[in-house]
Order: structure tokens, then sequence, then C-alpha cells
């Protein structure tokens, strides 16, 4: 787009703003009429483990959004010259899950407590139980029981319960709304409906009714929105919140605020029935999109699209935080022998150097479990790097090793899926950083699924891209579905390069899954001699 047509297009209001707060990014990405990004700003940020619990504080997440907004609007200024005032629609999402209590005046009672944290078993286990229906840990609605089954004091007092998308989105509107997709991470949603499930609200006040307190479940928990309807307007407050230099305007339309899930399946056109696609970043998720009610597993979550459809989900909470660690260390060697790289040329070679090694990694092993694993039945982890005395160990292999190792919990949660619920994954779709370098992160997904893994040219912008479409969609729906929208509207012409792993690199994750699920106890034991 070139500078006159932008100026234009910003001048005129007619662009969109998705921003997503990732795990250790806050990223805004704005697109024009077209679909198509035009510019964005970013703001790094990382979480903190206080007394035990991952957390981000409130302050974090206003500067970390008021630094990646500034950052956006100053590329807008550096392209076509405009000041950005005028937006078309906006849309706010966030990592899903997680604990954010306010009582009557609006206070956070407790901090925040991310997805990350693994400290509600008992509460999920039980709530698996008496709603025959899979409750993760990281559930908003196991956090509330498991601060139940504490005896938290804050309890009593608690007026509203929400996620971190959630609350942006009710700061800057005063509206207390979530989408849909994003509102499956809190509480089981019946897809019939596009609501909570109503029988499991019933089941759950009856189980603290002996409790006493003064809310019921929908009393303190958000509205459920679809993709495409009014989720409230950007208010006077909210645009000094989002923007302090006061150019930009109030009044700005905006979408149901959404999980990452939900803006990854809609970044990867994935929110039709049978298809697919993983999201690899801090964490890693799988999400197919099913047309049949699934078993009982806890390695498997039904969540939903952005329109209500449901979705079988794989979540892993550890993905690519020990790639970014060793890939930190090898930058240090290289700049203590004088060899300044950054970061991009250093994370293209080491990722092509893993496609050197080994199918099966030489017998290398590593686990990248910086938090506990739902999957694997762990609540903590410890980072392990581990090899018998014959194993080869070569620069290709250590790579290819830490590679499939973010893979692999991953794929023990798909084999379920495929093997006992007999869910085809014919086709999926990659996004997230693990998929920055061509080739390598498809190839090796490829080689776990044994199915051809696809990367759109727009994968790269993720789940902000995602949040933007969203809110296109909220502006003007044309009059369609979500997936139609997504077809003709906005992925008709994309391009996307599709890889299918080769017999032996298939044959080679097997053989790495196999020493690695067999090697198990050895990151329970880490994590209890660590």
């Amino acid at each position: 787009m070139d500078s006159v047509k932008m100026r234009e297009a910003v001048e005129a209001g007619k662009t969109i703003l998705g921003i997503e707060f990732g795990s250790t990014r806050i990223k805004a990405v704005l697109t024009n009429e077209e679909n198509t990004p035009i510019a964005q700003g970013a703001h790094d940020w990382e979480n903190r483990l206080e007394n035990g619990i991952w957390t981000y504080t409130l302050e974090d997440i206003w500067s970390g959004l008021q630094d990646a907004y500034a950052k956006l609007a100053a590329d807008v200024k550096s392209q076509c010259g405009a000041s950005l005032k005028k937006i078309g629609a906006i849309g706010f999402s966030a990592m899903m899950h997680g604990y954010m209590v306010f009582d009557k005046e609006g206070t956070l009672m407790v901090p925040f407590r991310t997805w990350r944290n693994t400290i509600t078993q008992e509460a999920s286990e039980a709530l698996t139980k008496v709603f025959n229906f899979h409750v993760p840990q990281r559930w908003s609605i196991a956090h509330l029981y498991q601060a139940i089954l504490n005896g938290e004091e804050h309890l009593p007092r608690i007026d509203y319960l929400s996620t971190l998308a959630g609350y942006v989105h009710w700061k800057l509107t005063g509206k207390r709304v979530l989408g849909v997709g994003e509102a499956s991470g809190m509480f089981p949603i019946d897809s019939k409906t596009k609501d909570y499930d109503q029988n499991m609200v019933e089941t759950f006040d009856k189980l603290i009714a002996p409790k006493g307190y003064s809310w019921k479940l929908r009393d303190i928990l958000p509205q459920v929105l679809v993709a495409g309807e009014p989720a409230g307007n950007l208010t006077q407050e909210g645009a000094k919140l989002l923007d302090p230099s006061g150019e930009l305007e109030a009044g700005i339309p905006m979408c149901p605020p959404e999980g990452d899930a939900g803006t990854g399946m809609t970044a990867t056109n994935s929110v039709r029935v049978r298809t697919g696609n993983v999201s690899a970043g801090t964490s890693d998720f799988a999400m197919i999109v099913v047309d049949k009610l699934l078993g009982v597993h806890r390695e498997i979550d039904m969540v939903t699209t952005p329109d209500g459809a449901p979705v079988a989900m794989v979540h892993c909470n550890n993905c690519t935080s020990d790639i970014n660690a060793w890939v930190g260390l090898f930058g240090e060697f290289a700049s203590a022998i004088g060899a300044e790289l950054d970061a991009n040329t250093l994370y293209t070679l080491l990722f092509r150097k893993a496609l050197e090694g080994d199918a099966d990694c030489g017998g290398l092993l590593s686990y990248n479990y910086l938090s506990g694993e739902g999957v694997t039945d762990l609540d903590a982890g410890r980072p392990v790097f581990a090899r018998t005395p014959d194993a080869k160990l070569t620069l290709a292999n250590f790579m290819r090793t830490h590679l499939l190792s973010a893979l692999a919990t991953l794929k023990i949660g798909l084999d379920i899926l495929t093997g006992e619920e007999h869910v085809a994954i014919e086709k999926l779709y990659g996004h997230g950083g693990f998929f920055k370098t061509p080739e390598v992160g498809q190839r090796l997904l490829s080689a776990a699924v044994g199915a051809p893994v696809s990367v759109m040219e727009t994968a790269g912008e993720g789940g902000p891209y995602g949040m933007a479409l969203l809110a296109a969609y909220r502006l003007d729906s044309h009059g369609k579905s979500l997936a139609d929208f997504l077809d003709t509207e906005v992925f008709a012409n994309v391009k996307s390069v599709t890889l299918q792993a080769d017999a032996a690199d298939c044959t080679g994750f097997d053989a790495f899954l196999a020493r690695y699920q067999k090697a198990l106890p050895l990151e329970k034991t880490a994590t209890e001699v660590l």
C-alpha cells in the first residue's frame, strides 16, 4: 500500500486494529479495507513467578499495551505522516484462561493467576467428575473452585470474574462480555445455545451452595457473545487508557474479546468443521474443529471457535521457551568470539541446522518443561537435557532434539484424538514463532502428525491479525458466516506453502517419541530433586 493511499485510509478511519496479549509479547496489527496488515507495534514482556504464582501486574498490562499501541501509531506516522485518530473497529485478545477477580469497586482482589499455573489439580479433578466433562487446571472455573476449596478470604466479595482479554475490554468499554471462544476457556460451553452450559452452571451453584456466598455463577461471569455481535464502543476513559497522548478518538466499535486459540483459528482460516491448526510459541496447542461429541480425556480440552462450533484442543504449557534459552546461550558464545549475530540470523542458522541431524536425534533427549504439563500429568517442570554415553552429540542433533521436544507433548495428546476418538487429521495450518524459519517447523510438525502442514504468507502476523479479522467481521460481515467470510473476503488469494515430511522423518520422530515417553520418569524425578 503506497503512502498516499495509506494516509487516506488512516484519516478516513478505514482501518481495523487487532491487539493480542501473548505470553512474551503484546502485539498490535493495523489492517486496511482489504484485510492486509499495514502497520504494527509490539512490546516485549514476561510473566513473573511471585509467591509460587505465575503472574503479570496491572502495571505490566497497561504500560505494555500503551507501549505497543504507541509504537503502532508511530509506525503509521512514519509510513504516511498521518496521526491515528479514527479506527473502523478494534478487537482485543489474550492468552486464554486464568483468574482475575474484582470486587464491586473494580479492585483486583488477588494477583492475576495466569494459564501457566498448575495449582488447581484438586478442583480440576472434582469438576471433571461432577460435570462429566474435562476441566483443565488452567480454566477459570478450576481456579475459582480451587480458591473455594482453599477457603480464600476474598471469595464472598467477588463481583466479577474474567480473563485478561475480558478485563482489558471491560476497562476500555465498560462492557462485561467475552467472545464465545474465550468464554469456553472459562467454563464449558453448550455449542447449541452458544452460551455457558446451563446444566453445569446449575450443578456448580448447587455444589457451592453450602458456602452461602451472595453470588451465583452467572452473576460474576462475563456475558457470552459470538463473532460479529456488537460488544460496545471505546469510551472516553478507554481511549485515554489505550492512547495517553489523547489523539485517539472515542466511540470506536469493539468486537467481542477473544482468546489466542480463537485468533489462531481465525488467522489460519481454520474455523470450519474438519479444519485444524497448530499455534506454536511459548506454549503450543492444536485445534481441530469437530462435528461430534468426544469422550472425556484429561489430555483433550473441548473449546469452541469464535462462532461457537466445538473444537478439540490439545494444549501444552511449554513449547519454545527452552529453545529460546539455548539460542541465547549460543548467542553469548558467538558474541564472546567476536561473531555478533542478530536474533533472526541466529535462530535461522540453528533451526536450519536441525534439518541436518539424524531423524531420531541420534539418541539425545530433552524435556522443555519450564512449568507443569497437564498432558503428561506433571504439576511442575524442570528443563532437562540428557544423553547416553554413545549418543551422537552434534549441533544438528542437539537442535533437532530441542525442536522435537517442543512438539512431543502435543503429539502425545493428538495420538489420543486420532487413535481413540478416530478424528482424522487431513491437513494442519501452522502459525507462531516456531514456524518463522521457512520449512523447518513445518517439516518437523508434519513428521509428528503424519499429515501435510501449511503455513500462510500471513501466518507471521499471528493472533493480533486474527483479532483484526474478527473486528473486521464485526464491522461488516457481508451477511456471511465467519467461515464463508474468511474464505471469500480474506483468504481467497492468500498464498500458502504446504510441506509433507518424508517417511524417514516420520519414523525418526516416532523413535524419538518412544524414547521420550519411556524416560518421562526422569523429568518427574527432576521436579522432585531440583
